[in-house]
């Protein structure tokens, strides 16, 4: 069984609830789950888990501060994230506001840490977005992202899961 990290900055709720519903997707596909806030998070739990799973606000097309805060504070473990899977999500205010470069600044400091990101040929190709709240799309996206991210991490640390 794959552990996974789903870590969240939400401004207003919006992140939060989609938060819940990867998890929700991950703990469905058999992964040992847990959900935290980055507030309550520190970096060096990073380490604990095979897979991450990072979701914040779309901020001026970027992650929010307190996400970019402990990716910039895990450069102390660089190299130990390495074949970790990881995956991203945002919540964004309008369409074309930024959410997909949000996404992408996410993934862009998983990939440097050596950690494998899977896409999605579907839907939401980087990752789940939702235009405020989550509406059945952005659900179904946030629940398919844990989902493929508890399955590909339960095969690479020794699982039989399929991906």
């Amino acid at each position: 069984m794959s552990r996974i990290l789903v870590v969240y900055h939400s401004g207003g709720g919006n992140t939060e609830q989609m938060a819940r519903l990867v998890a929700e997707g991950a703990r469905d596909a058999g992964a040992d789950v847990e959900l935290k806030s980055v507030e309550d998070t520190l970096a060096d739990e990073l380490l604990d888990y095979d897979g991450i799973i990072a979701g914040s606000p779309t901020y001026y097309g970027l992650m929010s501060a307190p996400l970019k805060a402990l990716f910039d504070d895990s450069v102390r473990f660089h190299q130990k994230l390495t074949g970790k899977v990881g995956g991203a999500f945002t919540s964004c205010a309008n369409i074309g506001g930024g959410n997909e470069t949000t996404i992408l600044s996410i993934l862009q400091a998983m990939l440097i840490h050596g950690m494998i990101v899977q896409g999605s040929a579907s839907g939401d190709h980087f990752g789940p977005v939702s235009i405020g709240a989550p509406d059945q799309r952005a659900a179904e996206q946030s629940r398919q992202l844990g989902a493929r991210v508890a399955r590909l991490a339960g095969r690479l640390c020794g699982g039989k899961g399929e991906l």
